[in-house]
């Protein structure tokens, strides 16, 4: 899995990323909330393992601003208070599992595996005859491979995701390339003109339709 790890503190920090990456996991590290909440909001991310205690922004604000902007991705907790309201608050804030500290490996990656197993399953693999091998990291349209680049492929991951929704250049800009901000190129429209001369048909619409001002939807067809 690809995991991200948002903890401050760097022994810890050290051993857990050690020990994913001993399992073969794909670990990216975060040392502060806002760090972790811009890789948060990326497709990518398959499973995320957060502290509370971190600087600039903290583990409930970074669980909440996810939640809020449509971020999915199974959050597992770390944290030293372990009193029943603060687990309480954890778990509503958006949090899919709490470990409280100090905590046994085996047990963090029993957890994680858990989680795994929990991860939604509804993701379209094929719309029409555009199919989407995450596990193999493929794309192939009428049965013909078709090579993307990594941000090409993450890009109709998400839109797969979210096939048949109107989602906004913004948020895209998020969830793809990491922006908290407009950076006042056209990024997302040259990928999304990309993507589209790989993936469509000469003689057919576009699956990626252009919603005006707003963003793009990928058609169910």
């Amino acid at each position: 899995m690809k995991v991200l790890v948002v903890e401050d503190d760097p022994a810890v920090a050290r051993a857990i990323v050690r020990g994913l990456v001993e399992e073969g996991h794909d670990v990216e590290h975060a040392s502060d909330g806002a760090v972790g909440l811009a890789a948060l909001t990326r497709a990518d991310i398959e499973v995320c393992i957060l502290d509370l205690q971190l600087p600039v922004l903290d583990g409930m604000a970074v669980l909440r601003n996810a939640r809020a902007r449509g971020v999915t991705t199974p959050v597992l907790v770390l944290t030293a208070r372990d009193a029943v309201p603060d687990r309480v608050e954890g778990l509503r804030g958006g949090a899919d599992d709490y470990l409280v500290k100090p905590f046994a490996f085996a047990e963090l990656l029993a957890r994680l595996e858990v989680l795994a197993r929990r991860m939604p399953t509804s993701l379209p693999t094929r719309i029409g005859d555009l199919e989407l091998d995450s596990t193999a990291h493929k794309v192939r349209v009428a049965g013909r491979d078709v090579p993307l680049s990594e941000k090409q492929f993450a890009l109709l991951t998400f839109l797969m995701k979210h096939a048949g929704q109107v989602v906004a250049r913004a948020t895209v800009l998020q969830a793809v390339f990491g922006y908290d901000f407009d950076p006042g190129t056209n990024i997302v429209d040259v990928h999304v003109l990309h993507l589209r001369k790989k993936i469509d048909s000469p003689d057919q619409p576009s699956r990626i339709t252009s919603v005006r001002g707003v963003g793009y939807r990928l058609e169910l067809v």
